[in-house]
C-alpha cells in the first residue's frame, strides 16, 4: 500500500481558480509588499494541536506544517517529510524527513522533533490525544520510533485508508508544547510576529522556508472584522485585500466598484440549522422532521448565496463523489408546509412552539440564512427568533458546552469522508448536536476498518441515510465561496480545504 492510495479518496477534484498578473511570476514589486486579509473570528488557540475553529486553522496553515500537507488540488504532498511509505497491512508508516527544513527559530528539524510532535498530538505523552484521529483509542498511533536521523517509523493500532491525512498535524520543536500557545514556532512560509485579541495576528516572511522562492510577501496581517458592514466598508475603501465567504449582497455591492475581483469557488463547509437532539422539543424526531419539511433550501441558496451553493440532504460534500449520497429528495429542497404542520400535530404541537436560534454574529452568511429560516418556520407555526452571539460565546457555550436548542453555522470537512461523519458518533467530542444511534456507531466503526474503498463507500452512504432517517439536523448546503481579492494582488489559490495560503500571493502594482 503506497502513498498513491490517498489520492483515491479525493476522486472528484475541484476546479481551482488561480489569479495571474505578473508576466514573470516572480511576485517582485516595488512599494508596499504586504497584504491584509479580513477574517471573521478571533483565534481560539495559537497552539496548532489545540486549535479547534476552522477560522484559526486557515491562518495557522501559514505558520505550521506537518509531515505532509494538502495542495490546491486536494492532493497530499510532502512537507517536513520528503517521502513516505505505508506497509501492505496498513499498520506501519515510514517517513523520510526533508533535508534542511528549519523551524522559525533557525534550528533544523530533527527526528526527535517529529517523534515529540506526533506523541503529543496522539496522546502518547500524557494519555490525552490532542488530535482525536491520531489517538490510540481511535486506532491511531501506538508508537513512534526513530530509525535514523532522517527516518521515523509510526505504528498504528488499525489499518485505515484515511489516516494519512491526519499526518498534516503540525511538527513543532521537541519540548515546546507549553510555549506554542504564546509564541508559536513552526516550519511554514511565514513566522509569527504578534497576536492581539479581537484585533488580529501578524506574520512575516520566513527567509529559510524550504520551498525556494516562497513566500513573496514580506508581511501578512490577518485582521478581525467584526461586522458585515465594516467588512464591506473596508473592502470598498481598499484597506482589506482579501475577504472570503461573502454573501450575495456583499458580492453585488463590491462588483459595482473597481478595487476587488469577486471569485466564486467550491467550499468545504457544510452549512446547517443544527438541532440539539437532547433538548425538548427537538428530542422528538417528528418535530425535527417537521422542521426539515418547513425549510425552503432553494430560497436560502438564492437569497443568501446568490445560487452558488450546492444543496445537500446529509453530512457529506458532493465533491467526494464516490462517498456522497444525494438525499435531497427525502424532505425536498422546497418547503412542504402541510406535511410540516401534520407532523407537528402528531408530535403534540398543533400550535407550534417557540424556538431560539443562536447564530455567531460575525458570520453574515449565517445571520442572513437565519433571517430567511425564521420566516419559513413561522409559516408552519414555529415562532423562531434569532439570538446573535459573539464568536467566543458560540464556541464555548454552544459548540463545546452544547447549551443551546438550535444554531446555524458551518462545519468543515477535509479530503476524507470520515472527517465529517465521525462528529455524529455518540461519544465524539465534536458531536455537539447530541445525536445518539447505536446502529450509526457500529456502521461508522465498520467504515473505518474497511480497506476496500467500495465497501467503505457503502458504509458511508448508510451513515448519511441514518442521519436523514433520524432528521438528526437540518443540512442546508455547501456554500459557494465568494472571495474578494484586491486588484493589487495575484497568485491567490483556492483550496478544497479551509485555508488561506498566502505563500504564493504577490503584489502586481
Amino acid at each position: 500500500m503506497k502513498k498513491k492510495l490517498c489520492g483515491l479518496l479525493f476522486t472528484a477534484l475541484l476546479t481551482m481558480a488561480v489569479l495571474g498578473g505578473c508576466a514573470d511570476g516572480t511576485g517582485e514589486s516595488s512599494g508596499d509588499n504586504s497584504s491584509v486579509v479580513g477574517i471573521q473570528q478571533d483565534i481560539d488557540s495559537l497552539d496548532p494541536h489545540l486549535a479547534t475553529a476552522a477560522g484559526t486553522k486557515e491562518i495557522l496553515f501559514n505558520i505550521f506544517e506537518g509531515l505532509v500537507k494538502s495542495d490546491e488540488n486536494g492532493n497530499l504532498i510532502g512537507a517536513v517529510a520528503s517521502d513516505y511509505t505505508i506497509s501492505e497491512d496498513g499498520l506501519v508508516y515510514t517517513f523520510t524527513l526533508r533535508e534542511n527544513v528549519k523551524f522559525h527559530n533557525g534550528n533544523v528539524v530533527t527526528a526527535e522533533d517529529v517523534k515529540y510532535s506526533l506523541e503529543r498530538a496522539s496522546g502518547l505523552l500524557d494519555g490525552t490525544a490532542l488530535i482525536s484521529t491520531l489517538g490510540t483509542d481511535k486506532g491511531g498511533i501506538t508508537s513512534v520510533d526513530i530509525l535514523d536521523e532522517k527516518t521515523v517509523q509510526v505504528t498504528v493500532g488499525s489499518a485505515n485508508t484515511e489516516l494519512i491525512y491526519s499526518f498534516v498535524a503540525a511538527i513543532i520543536p521537541a519540548g515546546s508544547g507549553e510555549e506554542e500557545g504564546a509564541d508559536p514556532v513552526g516550519t511554514g512560509p511565514f513566522s509569527f510576529v504578534s497576536y492581539t485579541p479581537q484585533v488580529g495576528i501578524v506574520v512575516k516572511k520566513n527567509p529559510d522556508y524550504w520551498q525556494e522562492g516562497l513566500p513573496y510577501l514580506d508581511e501578512v496581517n490577518f485582521k478581525i472584522v467584526g461586522s458585515a458592514e465594516t467588512a464591506l466598508m473596508e473592502l470598498q475603501g481598499g484597506t482589506i485585500d482579501i475577504y472570503p465567504y461573502l454573501t450575495d449582497s456583499q458580492a453585488q455591492a463590491l462588483k459595482s466598484g473597481n478595487t476587488h475581483q469577486v471569485i466564486a469557488s467550491p467550499s468545504n463547509v457544510v452549512q446547517a440549522l443544527f438541532l440539539n437532539n437532547a433538548v425538548e422539543p427537538l428530542d422528538n424526531v417528528l418535530v425535527r422532521q417537521a422542521i426539515l419539511y418547513a425549510l425552503d433550501k432553494d430560497q436560502i441558496n438564492d437569497f443568501v448565496g446568490g445560487g452558488t451553493g450546492s444543496l445537500i440532504g446529509s453530512a457529506m460534500l458532493p465533491t467526494l463523489a464516490d462517498y456522497y449520497k444525494d438525499l435531497n429528495n427525502v424532505y425536498g429542497t422546497g418547503a412542504n408546509v402541510e406535511k410540516a404542520k401534520e407532523l407537528l400535530t402528531e408530535a403534540g404541537y398543533p400550535n407550534g412552539f417557540d424556538l431560539v436560534i443562536d447564530i455567531p454574529s460575525n458570520y453574515e452568511f449565517h445571520m442572513q440564512t437565519g433571517e430567511v429560516i425564521v420566516e419559513q418556520l413561522k409559516a408552519v407555526g414555529i415562532n423562531a427568533s434569532i439570538n446573535a452571539v459573539e464568536w467566543n460565546t458560540w464556541l464555548n457555550d454552544i459548540y463545546n458546552g452544547r447549551q443551546y436548542t438550535a444554531t446555524i453555522s458551518g462545519v468543515t470537512c477535509d479530503q476524507t469522508p470520515g472527517y465529517m461523519l465521525n462528529r455524529f458518533e455518540t461519544t465524539s467530542s465534536k458531536n455537539f448536536i447530541n445525536y445518539s444511534n447505536a446502529e450509526y456507531d457500529e456502521v461508522y466503526r465498520k467504515a473505518q476498518a474497511a480497506l476496500d474503498l467500495n465497501e467503505k463507500a457503502g458504509y458511508y452512504k448508510q451513515l448519511q441515510q441514518l442521519l436523514v432517517d433520524d432528521a438528526a439536523t437540518a443540512f442546508i448546503m455547501v456554500p459557494g465561496n465568494m472571495t474578494a481579492i484586491s486588484n493589487r494582488l495575484a497568485g491567490y489559490k483556492f483550496y478544497p480545504i479551509y485555508v488561506q495560503d498566502m505563500s504564493t500571493v504577490y503584489v502586481v502594482e
